[in-house]
């Protein structure tokens, strides 16, 4: 959700671009072949910025300066051992600053890159692992028969064999990944180990896949646009929806599970994992349908979602409320609550969500806005945050969903607010009248701690946020009820917050977030592994709720922590799609016995 810099407004193709991108890569190659770090970092800016996802550091990792660029350099080189940069299309030039897109190989993988060069050197310069030598992905012309012509006696249908996969798998054959959780993340990736040939198994707890939308609160819907929410390899059809209802994702998860042909065990819930040191493998225990199974597999990912693992409040007198009161992830909707009171704790997406679903239903609602919350309005956001990478304009003007992605990955975290702030200055002018009404009622509202708005929320902290879809006018207009404050305690028929408010209620409803995806880890393997691995998800920003120090990548996502074989994998449809690859890459690389010296391993600054 950013613009990018310069932007295609601003740039131009001009042969001077090229003719610089060219030197500058060659010059850099030619200094990596020698071996000579201080020559190579010299060729960076004073300010710049290197992000490798895979290629050099087997890791997701930014270095900034020459300092850092020389560092992962001295550590990487000699196993990297880069040749082949060029540039594969015409670069371009706008306020200073050459953007080029390139290729590259290293000794085992082949891969591409984009570089913004300033009269300094080097400003931002992104290197990203495409593929493994001698494991490409079976694509093209290099796609499996799918038939064995000619006469065989005990042949095996298509069918059959899959049926024969399916029966074998976690009895006769254990996986080597095992991936907990069917949702967008889990099978993103398990399509790309499928892909890759790495057997792997998805074990999701509920009946089908996707199951994780289609059991949530009738009203939901997908907020980011179709453009931005592509699965890996088999994007939405060109008549999908701009924004996905839920059960809609949720069918169409399950279906991409079966064209993927990606192993996976449903009604199969988890129980514990246990790391085995002497064997190096793990004890996973799976309830699969009453039956206790145990899988040994090298490595396990987590991609039970960053929004899975609830936050229950507890506050004083919830034991003696004799209403109902769930968390919003259980929310049903709003069919069964005609007629009664309902009172919604939390200002964030869900709580909007859910608000307007109870007062399309003439049911009193009333939101208890605890702290500040950032709100943008859907047409604003596409039109002036993803338009220029994720809109049918961006696709009619040669916009990829492998080029935005791309795109948006080579500005570092460092200075990505930087481009966000002027995003959300336009809309805050463009939709003035709208905050005014909003801040009339009473609602608090907030742009960020450095007016970066909403994506950089995300980055950081994954909540204080809400995508307006129509609910905030409610909240303007008082068809949704706001109250301010923390909540004090519960009675047997109310909702009592600190100065005094009381508030009637049959219903509470506590939309109060998620927490850390390490809970998941405590939950299964004790809180001592939770802790070794740390929190997950935020940058070290030290803003609110994304303590420092700063760490320069989302904590521990996608990429090696500090318990062997145990990784994170999830985000957004984007970051799933996206970052899919560079796990299914580490993973593939493990299964086949590829070195992977991992170069700045994480350090564990929070456990939660």
């Amino acid at each position: 959700m950013t613009d990018t810099a310069p932007s295609a407004a601003q740039v131009s193709s001009v042969p001077e671009a090229r003719g610089r991108a060219e030197s500058w890569l060659a010059d850099f190659e030619a200094a990596l072949a020698a071996r000579d770090v201080e020559r190579a970092a010299g060729m960076f800016a004073p300010v710049s910025y290197w992000r490798d996802l895979v290629a050099f550091t087997w890791n997701i990792k930014t270095v900034e300066g020459r300092e850092g660029v020389a560092d992962l350099l001295a550590s990487c080189l000699e196993t990297t051992a880069p040749t082949a940069f060029r540039v594969t299309e015409e670069p371009v030039e706008g306020e200073g600053i050459v953007e080029a897109w390139f290729s590259f190989e290293t000794a085992t993988g082949r891969g591409r890159g984009l570089l913004r060069l300033t009269s300094e050197g080097a400003w931002t310069f992104l290197t990203t692992l495409d593929e493994l030598k001698g494991f490409e992905e079976p694509a093209r012309d290099r796609r499996p028969r799918g038939v064995q012509h000619g006469a065989h006696k005990d042949r095996l249908t298509w069918k059959e064999q899959r049926e024969l996969e399916a029966s074998r798998m976690g009895v006769d054959e254990q996986p080597y990944v095992v991936v907990i959780g069917a949702g967008q993340g889990g099978i993103g990736l398990g399509a790309r180990l499928r892909r890759l040939g790495v057997p792997a198994l998805l074990v999701e707890r509920g009946e089908r896949p996707g199951d994780s939308w289609r059991k949530r609160y009738k009203s939901l819907c997908l907020h980011d646009p179709v453009w931005y929410d592509h699965l890996p390899y088999l994007p939405f059809p060109d008549n999908w929806p701009v924004f996905s209802p839920k059960d809609k994702i949720a069918d169409w998860l399950e279906s991409y599970v079966a064209a993927m042909e990606i192993p996976c065990w449903t009604r199969s819930e988890v129980t514990a994992i246990e790391w085995d040191a002497g064997a190096e493998r793990w004890n996973v225990t799976v309830d699969r349908s009453g039956e206790q199974v145990i899988l040994t597999p090298r490595h396990v990912v987590f991609a039970t979602g960053m929004s899975s693992k609830p936050n229950l409040p507890e506050f004083p007198g919830m034991d003696v409320f004799e209403g109902e009161q769930h968390h919003s992830s259980e929310h049903p909707g709003p069919e069964a609550y005609a007629g009664k009171k309902v009172v919604v704790i939390g200002s964030n997406n869900s709580s909007h969500d859910i608000c307007a679903a109870m007062w399309e239903h003439d049911i009193d609602v009333t939101m208890v806005q605890r702290s500040s919350t950032h709100i943008v309005r859907s047409d604003s956001l596409m039109e002036l945050g993803l338009g220029p990478l994720y809109s049918e304009e961006a696709v009619r003007a040669g916009m990829t969903t492998d080029k935005a992605d791309m795109t948006f990955a080579s500005l570092p975290y460092r200075i990505l607010h930087e481009f966000q702030i002027p995003v959300y200055q336009a809309i805050k002018e463009r939709d003035a009248d709208f905050y005014a009404r909003l801040e009339k009622a009473g609602f608090e509202h907030d742009w960020g701690d450095d007016e970066s708005g909403l994506f950089m929320k995300y980055l950081r902290r994954g909540s204080g946020y809400y995508i307006d879809v129509g609910a905030a006018d409610l909240v303007a207009s008082g068809d949704i009820k706001l109250a301010h404050g923390q909540v004090d305690h519960l009675t047997r028929n109310s909702v009592v917050l600190e100065d005094g408010t009381e508030l009637e209620a049959d219903l509470v409803v506590y939309a109060t977030g998620y927490g850390s995806m390490n809970g998941w880890v405590a939950d299964l393997a004790g809180q001592e592994m939770a802790d070794r691995v740390g929190k997950v998800w935020g940058l070290g920003s030290d803003t609110t709720k994304d303590p420092g120090p700063w760490e320069g990548e989302e904590r521990n996502m996608w990429k090696p922590t500090r318990q062997e074989g145990l990784w994170f994998h999830g985000g957004n449809l984007h970051q799933s799609r996206h970052y899919s690859l560079y796990l299914g890459l580490q993973l593939k690389a493990r299964y086949e016995g590829i070195p992977t010296p991992v170069y700045a391993l994480q350090e564990v600054h929070h456990t939660s």
